[in-house]
């Protein structure tokens, strides 16, 4: 996958990143079924395949779960191959999320994540929003914070992950990227991507794929399998590659959009991603030219 700037950041980052949560998490998650958390020579081997695959992009945070700590063994040495995405305001501690939005948490929060990742820089942080984005936006502390951390080299961008269209369009006028969800059974922050494709905002796509739900994708939007709509819930697993297909060409299509977030373990699927995401993006060209 050719690599593509992050909106007006100097971040050169391929179109679909790797979601690492299931990498150190397997509690509160909103994935469909239950999964082991992966041993490191497991994880090590899928961390190859995704950059054979031309995946630069990684996302992280430290509500993953032992996620941060894992990735500052595994990417020892390769740490300029990687486009890391970090962020702040989510913790995650027996089983229960919690969230503080203070300029000294982040402080100790980025300190931590440096730490973890074994790394002195991150290439962006982004806050973890709660959902209360306007109210955490409206932070001028915690915003100066964010621009200090900047000038001082420890992130070379800063953003956020938002929850509401008025959150999302007011990280891209204050940071440098948002993260915003958008997916053919959720459109309801299209206005995020609109001003993001209006003003060249940063923009990163988190739940194209409903985590992992297709079920709550329409059916009877898919594309046909061997001639025959996915018409009912009991034919969508024959259809789940379709649907990602699907899913990814959606999201793809809006102007807007920069990059897409994938989480996944599983290298056949990890794959499968990588192939519906170049498919797309050759459709999403091929519309650009015509």
């Amino acid at each position: 996958m050719d690599k593509r700037q992050l909106g007006k950041t100097d971040l050169m980052i391929s179109p679909l990143g790797l979601g690492t949560v299931k990498f150190g998490r397997n509690e509160g998650v909103k994935y469909p079924s239950a999964f082991e958390i992966p041993d490191e020579d497991f994880l090590a081997e899928l961390l190859a395949r995704a950059k054979a695959l031309g995946i630069n992009m990684l996302d992280t945070a430290p509500a993953y779960g032992q996620s941060e700590e894992r990735l500052g063994r595994l990417l020892t040495g390769q740490r300029e191959d990687w486009v890391i995405i970090g962020k702040a305001g989510e913790e995650f501690e027996d089983g229960e999320s919690s969230h503080i939005f203070t300029p000294d948490h982040f402080e100790r929060s980025l300190e931590r994540s440096l730490k973890r990742l074994n790394t002195d820089y991150l290439d962006a942080l982004l806050i973890h929003s709660n959902g209360h984005d306007m109210e955490i936006l409206a932070q001028n502390d915690l915003i100066a914070k964010l621009r200090d951390f900047k000038d001082q080299g420890l992130v070379k961008a800063i953003g956020a992950s938002t929850k509401t269209v008025e959150g999302g369009i007011m990280a891209l006028e204050l940071l440098d990227i948002v993260m915003a969800s958008y997916n053919p059974a959720y459109t309801d922050e299209k206005p995020v991507l609109d001003y993001a494709a209006k003003h060249g905002g940063g923009l990163i796509l988190k739940k194209a794929l409903a985590s992992g739900h297709v079920d709550r994708i329409d059916p009877s939007r898919f594309p046909r399998e061997n001639g025959n709509l996915c018409t009912s819930e009991k034919q969508i697993p024959a259809c789940a590659g379709n649907a990602v297909e699907y899913s990814l060409n959606f999201a793809f299509d809006h102007p807007g959009v920069d990059a897409i977030i994938v989480g996944t373990i599983n290298p056949k699927h990890l794959e499968e991603n990588v192939k519906a995401a170049q498919s797309a993006l050759r459709l999403r060209n091929a519309h650009a030219d015509f």
